[in-house]
């Protein structure tokens, strides 16, 4: 069975368009079978997105599991200093990241790049970004969690939206433990987002 976490979906493609508000800006972008949330973008990233958008993220960051790109390109869009990189293992969710990118105006401030977790990442980031593919089991998730120090310039911050259900206060003690902080930004219909910062010790 195919996944979306997946290099190459099995699934026949079936490419269409998903249309959504966000701070009175309509928005479409295409998806397809084979990619996460293909239906309409998950009330997680809407919590993130609400939550940090109005925050200093600096002029380089790092969407990692960014599928199509939800996350990444809406902060290009309204972060215009910035310059975004969106990676991702699932090649079927870059291509629609490029597809995504030219519809919202913002291809020339984004980079797609196929990689496992870190694996074709250079960085640093100001801010590193993470809805994690938790169907893709611990491992992956807290790999995603772990690397982020590497790739962060000192004050940086790593950002993650996670489910209380889906252990959000074990990922929040992890990096209290990992960065020595973990601040609770915001609680949205059981979506957490959290932020922990690298600074120096």
């Amino acid at each position: 069975m195919a996944h979306y976490y997946d290099n190459e979906p099995l699934v026949a493609s079936k490419e269409h368009e998903i249309c959504f508000e966000l701070n009175s800006v309509k928005f479409s972008l295409i998806t397809d079978n084979g990619v996460f949330s293909k239906k309409r973008v998950d009330e997680g990233s809407f919590a993130f997105l609400k939550t940090i958008l109005p925050l200093s993220l600096g002029k380089k960051i790092l969407d990692l599991g960014a599928g199509y790109g939800t996350i990444g390109l809406v902060l290009a869009y309204f972060h215009k200093e910035a310059r975004v990189d969106l990676a991702d293992i699932n090649t079927r969710a870059l291509a629609l990241c490029e597809k995504n990118a030219l519809r919202l105006g913002v291809r020339d401030r984004i980079t797609c790049l196929h990689s496992d977790i870190y694996q074709n990442v250079e960085g640093p980031y100001d801010s590193i970004v993470v809805n994690p593919p938790i169907r893709a089991g611990k491992v992956v998730t807290y790999a995603m969690y772990d690397g982020a120090k590497q790739y962060l310039i000192d004050g940086g911050s790593l950002f993650v939206v996670i489910r209380k259900a889906q252990g959000a206060e074990s990922v929040r003690k992890y990096l209290q433990e990992l960065f020595g902080n973990c601040e609770l930004l915001d609680r949205h219909k059981g979506y957490h987002i959290l932020q922990a910062k690298k600074v120096d010790k």
